[in-house]
């Protein structure tokens, strides 16, 4: 698959299939995005990924506590600003109500909506869950470094034919997580991943989020 057919044909997948994911693949893919650039070459990431027993370990310790959505029990870092203005909290606002609209979820109807963020916390049923981890004390720029980091995973598993999605929803999550992966001190969560093969039957892999025109958000001169 070339670069371009693996950037138009990623998207965040929010149903997967059970079907298995050798070990062999996620390090392959792994050792792959380690090209990502980073500033110095710091290689500021840490990946922890999870399967069969381990996952379901996760999941089980999770489950209690989904009453306790979308507050978690602490968050490592504030995902969005507190009061996002425009034009992104349109975005984000209309982006979910279009995976709403896809599972016939009224927007109205809040305990569904629950039900459908819940997902997250099973990441959507994919037999492989990534946690990506980055040190307390770094900078912007190697977070930035980071996410170069994790796109480079996305667009590396679309070689094997694989979906994925990113997942902030896991932040609320952070002590849960950090202690269940006995990460030491200095380090945090950055974000989950779910990662395995699309199921595509499920009405909420059947649309893509849009993207705003090039002219609104890029200049071009001396061409």
């Amino acid at each position: 698959m070339n670069i371009r057919d693996a950037v138009a044909s990623r998207f965040s997948c929010r149903a997967f299939l059970p079907t298995p994911v050798p070990e062999s693949t996620i390090r392959d893919i792994l050792e792959l995005s380690a090209r990502a650039p980073s500033g110095s070459n710091l290689q500021p990431w840490f990946v922890h990924a999870l399967a069969g027993e381990r996952l379901a370990v996760l999941k089980k310790r999770i489950e209690p506590r989904y009453g306790d959505l979308p507050r978690g029990d602490g968050a490592g870092y504030e995902v969005f600003p507190g009061k996002l203005h425009e034009p992104y909290r349109t975005r984000r606002f209309d982006v979910g109500l279009q995976l709403y609209e896809s599972l016939g979820i009224p927007y109205e109807d809040r305990d569904a909506r629950l039900k459908q963020y819940a997902r997250n916390l099973v990441f959507f049923d994919a037999p492989v869950a990534l946690f990506f981890v980055i040190e307390r004390s770094l900078n912007p720029a190697q977070w930035a470094d980071l996410g170069m980091f994790v796109q480079t995973v996305m667009l590396a598993a679309r070689e094997h034919g694989l979906h994925t999605c990113a997942q902030q929803a896991w932040v609320p999550w952070s002590k849960s997580v950090e202690d269940f992966l006995k990460l030491p001190p200095e380090q945090m969560l950055f974000c989950g991943m779910a990662l395995g093969h699309a199921d595509e039957s499920a009405s909420e892999n059947r649309w893509r989020s849009p993207r705003a025109p090039l002219e609104t958000w890029a200049d071009f001169s001396g061409f």
